[in-house]
C-alpha cells in the first residue's frame, strides 16, 4: 500500500530532533508510557488509581509495535529526541491517513524530561511544516481532552484552530469530560507563511 509517509524524515528543530524510533528510542519509552500524566492526558487510562505503579518496561507485543513502525507508508511514528541531551523524551504522530480527503490525525506525547520546555511546540510545528512541503495532505486534525489547556495551547502556537467540541466524550475518575476538535488546513499554514504574526 502506498500512503503519504511511505520516507521517513528526519525533522531538526533548534532544541528538538524527530527521527525515526532506535532502538534506545524505543527503550525510553517504556518508562514515559508509564508516566502518570501521559497515562491521564492521553486518556490510556479511566482512573488514578490505574496510572500507579505501571511497569517502567515496555512488552514484547509493544515493542514490537514500536518496531515496525518504519514500515507503515500510510503513518508517520517519530521518536521526539531532546536535542540538549540526545534522549527521547516522547513521540510525535500522524496516523489515521485518508487518501480520499487528503487528511489525517496528529497526535504527541511527551514524558517528564520534556515537559514545559517549548519541545511540544517546536515538534509540532516541525511536523506540520513537513507534511505541508512533502506530502499532498490538505487537512491536519487532532483532538485535546479539555482537561489538558497546555497541550491545546502547543497546537494552537503551532497555527491549529478550534473547531468545536464533543461534549462529554472521555470519563476520567467519574466525571465526564469534553474532548476539544483542533485543526489545520494547507491553506492555513500558507497563509500564516505569508503573514507571519509581528511579535
Amino acid at each position: 500500500m502506498n500512503g503519504p509517509f511511505e520516507l521517513k524524515p528526519t525533522l531538526r528543530g533548534d532544541r528538538v530532533e524527530l527521527r525515526p524510533f532506535q532502538p534506545a528510542d524505543i527503550d525510553a519509552m517504556g518508562a514515559i508510557l508509564a508516566d502518570p500524566e501521559v497515562l491521564r492526558l492521553t486518556g490510556s487510562v479511566r482512573t488514578s488509581a490505574e496510572t500507579l505503579h505501571q511497569s517502567a518496561t515496555l512488552d514484547a507485543e509493544t515493542r514490537r509495535w514500536y518496531e515496525t513502525r518504519a514500515e507503515q507508508p500510510d503513518r508517520l511514528d517519530l521518536a521526539l529526541i531532546d536535542r540538549s541531551t540526545g534522549h527521547c523524551v516522547g513521540e510525535a504522530v500522524f496516523n489515521e491517513w485518508s487518501e480520499a480527503d487528503q487528511s489525517c490525525n496528529y497526535r504527541t506525547l511527551i514524558g517528564a524530561a520534556g515537559r514545559d520546555r517549548g519541545l511540544g511546540t517546536e515538534a509540532t510545528k516541525l511536523m506540520v511544516d513537513y507534511a505541508f512541503s512533502a506530502t499532498d495532505l490538505n487537512r491536519i486534525e487532532l483532538d485535546v481532552y479539555d482537561f489538558n489547556p497546555r497541550a491545546r495551547h502547543v497546537y494552537e502556537r503551532a497555527g491549529f484552530t478550534y473547531e468545536g467540541r464533543k461534549r462529554q466524550a472521555f470519563t476520567f475518575d467519574g466525571t465526564r469530560i469534553d474532548t476539544v476538535v483542533m485543526s489545520i488546513l494547507r491553506q492555513d499554514h500558507i497563509g500564516a507563511a505569508l503573514h507571519p504574526t509581528q511579535g
